[in-house]
């Protein structure tokens, strides 16, 4: 892998992004793009069609970057910051709600703990979590008049951390079905803000799995374990583990669980969809919540996440500081799903906090083989492909029924983009 230099040359000002001075800071610009293999042409045609949803009221404003072979060919900021308080525009230094792309900072943590020997990837989440290891399994069964029961019975096996970090527990999120276990979730208010993780894991160990673990793959709340396994294993909050690990280390200075009253004013702001329906929930300043969700409570900016993906595609290092070895990331960053366990989309598969890229084809997207990211639930969307030496970042705060469409027609015109 050809070492990068975005630390260098991009990201030298990115440490100001915290400072008096960061309404005045924008995003330094490395190299043109056909410097390093991109059209300049397809990516004015991303802008315009970015621009577009704008206008249309489909996305109150976007932060968007592509780097290659190191170095920040693209930046484009579009948009208002906060449509309720026009005419504030979009700023490079806002702050988004990155919801699921906390995944990938979570799982890294973890994945450290491995490499102190604190852990193992095939230890049983009982180990740490002894409430974990008393859920049953359930199997819904319908009678003759048509009603519904559950039947509980023993896991096939424990569940593991590589369960909780490739997503094959049997953990699932409440609101993605309508199973009698999703309306225990929903019930139970599992993901409450007001539960501190400890809370959420006991109330969680309560309630059956909905399948056995590594059965097949389903998304769900195992991040959200992982949060609180790694508050049991480090002796801290989350917030304050994940803080002295990565964000500190990276200079990731605007990543935090909570906005907090000075930086309020730089928080990326959702508005009304066409026809007035709401999006995304507007932030609030701390508001007390006790629940630091591992799966997706973390605000951030386009800056702090490039410092984190720069790592992640220099191998584990930034600026002469290493997070995790070459061989952790190549083996976090491998398909753990495998053709015979069902629930990942052709051509995906899923590693240790990362979707995976297995095939060419199949997808019904671009892209290429190796290539690694995720996104978040109100449209944010990463990914590092290590074959074409590419970085790509989309920041905004949409709705959930146009986030995907708008995420995936990012990421096909950016790829589209390449050129050599």
């Amino acid at each position: 892998m050809k070492r990068v230099a975005v630390a260098a040359v991009g990201l030298a000002l990115l440490v100001t992004a915290g400072s008096a001075s960061a309404q005045e800071w924008v995003l330094p610009m490395a190299a043109k793009p056909e410097d390093v293999g991109l059209s300049s042409a397809q990516l004015k045609r991303l802008e315009a069609a970015t621009q577009k949803h704008v206008d249309d009221g489909l996305v109150p404003g976007a932060v968007m970057l592509v780097a290659r072979r190191g170095k920040v060919a693209w930046v484009s900021t579009l948009g208002k910051r906060d449509p309720a308080a026009s005419p504030d525009p979009m700023k490079p230094d806002a702050i988004f709600r990155i919801y699921s792309m906390t995944k990938p900072i979570v799982s890294l943590a973890v994945m450290q703990m491995v490499e102190e020997g604190r852990l193992q990837v095939s230890d049983p989440v009982s180990k740490f979590l002894p409430e974990m290891g008393k859920m049953k399994v359930a199997q819904e069964k319908t009678a003759a008049d048509g009603t519904h029961s559950l039947l509980l019975s023993d896991p096939e096996r424990p569940m593991t951390v590589q369960d909780l970090l490739r997503h094959t527990s049997g953990l699932i999120y409440g609101g993605r079905g309508s199973s009698l276990v999703n309306q225990a979730y929903v019930a139970a208010k599992i993901g409450d803000r007001s539960m501190s993780n400890q809370e959420f894991v006991t109330k969680l160990s309560t309630l059956p799995l909905r399948f056995s673990p590594g059965a097949r793959w389903e998304y769900g709340v195992s991040t959200d374990v992982l949060g609180r396994l790694i508050e049991v294993v480090d002796g801290k909050t989350l917030g304050e583990s994940l803080s002295e690990r990565i964000f500190k280390p990276l200079g990731m200075v605007d990543t935090q669980f909570q906005v907090p009253a000075a930086k309020l004013a730089r928080a990326a702001q959702p508005g009304p969809r066409p026809g007035g329906q709401p999006m995304t929930p507007r932030f609030k300043v701390d508001d007390g919540a006790k629940y630091e969700s591992g799966g997706g409570g973390l605000t951030s900016t386009m800056a702090d996440y490039l410092r984190f993906a720069a790592m992640l595609s220099n191998g584990g290092e930034l600026d002469g500081k290493r997070l995790i070895g070459k061989q952790t990331l190549a083996f976090m960053t491998a398909d753990h799903t495998g053709p015979t366990r069902p629930g990942r989309p052709p051509g995906l598969g899923f590693g240790l906090g990362f979707e995976v890229r297995t095939m060419t084809g199949e997808a019904a997207l671009p892209g290429s083989v190796g290539e690694y990211g995720w996104a978040g639930n109100a449209g944010t969307l990463f990914w590092v492909d290590p074959k074409n030496e590419l970085t790509a970042i989309y920041m905004v705060q949409v709705s959930d029924p146009d986030r995907i469409a708008l995420r995936n027609q990012f990421r096909t015109m950016v790829q589209a983009a390449i050129i050599d």
